[in-house]
């Protein structure tokens, strides 16, 4: 079972303020925390509770996209309870009533994949620009551990229309839509394997794989194993981020915690044992990997700065510190795509 944690929602208002203003008007974000005096009780003044009135709002007005952005705020950062899972359903239903006004071709289907042993299933999104021919590159993508893939609409549409690629969008293994699958570096990583394997088959045969965050560990992962085709991380953790006595910063002890797992918060001696399996050092000392994009902010409180930096001087590998900004790159993320969707255009077309 999932579970809540002491978690101050204005430190949240604080470092995600950019990345909420990107899909909604600084102006509602603004009134929403302004509302917002507690985390996790759903009632007046609570983060669930004042987020879902402005989505509700927003769906009763027919403004289904800007509903299920707002949605996807309000089970943010984590689905530790009841109304958390609810906010998700509900997102999840407000943008299913919005697909039709993308500008992008939108498929929504669920696939199965092997699963130690067995077999898993995940929803996941096909995205592409109007008109793309059925041969074309097709390249997965996914968010982290709190941002998923109908709240960064907005990016894999931008990418969708910019690029001649087919998108599979899909949530990482214990989050999201795929939460009944507990985050590990092993499962997780054969998770996406079946993805890449689905992906050879819809397209011409070349794949791609672009993970933010959380995901940039998958991404790397894809990379360096020379798995796909092409690899871009942006804010990936791949090594340090993974060692004994690391910090966590606005509520990501938790947010990791559920995503792995446990029923409880974990004690320093259950996550760091969690956390040393994802450890990419044995890959990193492989030389088999694909070409590779590696992206973050010079000032992340999240990564440190030695897991993009350790990537620097590898094979058909280029390393960019965007200054200036933290995590992701979020506060200068238009000049972050600027670097992502050219070197992707080249990598898979040529």
């Amino acid at each position: 079972m999932p579970f809540t944690w002491p978690l101050d929602p204005q430190d949240l208002f604080a470092e995600r303020y950019p990345q909420m203003t990107l899909a909604l008007p600084a102006a509602e974000v603004d009134a929403v925390r302004a509302a917002v005096t507690e985390m996790w009780p759903d009632r007046p003044g609570g983060w669930v509770y004042e987020w879902s009135a402005l989505a509700a709002r927003h769906a009763a007005a027919g403004r289904h996209r800007e509903a299920a952005q707002a949605y996807g705020w309000a089970k943010f950062p984590s689905l530790a309870d009841g109304p958390k899972r609810t906010a998700l359903a509900r997102q999840v239903e407000q943008y299913v009533l919005a697909a039709p006004g993308f500008p992008v071709e939108f498929e929504r289907r669920s696939l199965t994949v092997p699963y130690r042993g067995g077999t898993a299933t995940l929803p996941v999104h096909l995205m592409a620009a109007p008109g793309l021919p059925a041969d074309a590159p097709v390249l997965l993508a996914s968010g982290g551990v709190d941002s998923w893939k109908a709240d960064l609409h907005g990016v894999w549409e931008q990418l969708a229309l910019a690029l001649p690629a087919r998108l599979l969008l899909f949530d990482l293994a214990g989050t999201g839509e795929t939460a009944h699958l507990p985050m590990t570096p092993d499962g997780g990583a054969e998770v996406i394997q079946g993805l890449i394997a689905f992906a050879r088959t819809i397209g011409n045969g070349t794949v791609g794989h672009f993970g933010i965050s959380m995901g940039g560990y998958y991404s790397a992962r894809s990379g360096l194993s020379g798995t796909v085709d092409a690899a871009v991380v942006l804010g990936g953790p791949v090594e340090r981020s993974f060692a004994p006595g690391r910090g966590f910063a606005f509520g990501m002890d938790g947010i990791v915690g559920n995503a792995l797992g446990f029923d409880a918060a974990p004690g320093r001696a259950e996550r760091e044992e969690a956390f040393a399996a994802f450890d990419l050092r044995p890959l990193l000392d492989l030389a088999v990997n694909a070409p590779m994009l590696v992206v973050n902010g010079e000032d992340d409180v999240h990564v440190p700065r030695h897991d993009t930096l350790v990537f620097a001087g590898r094979r058909a590998t280029r390393v960019e510190l965007v200054p200036d900004t933290g995590h992701c790159a979020i506060s200068r993320f238009g000049e972050a795509m600027a670097l992502i969707v050219p070197w992707l255009r080249l990598a898979l077309i040529g």
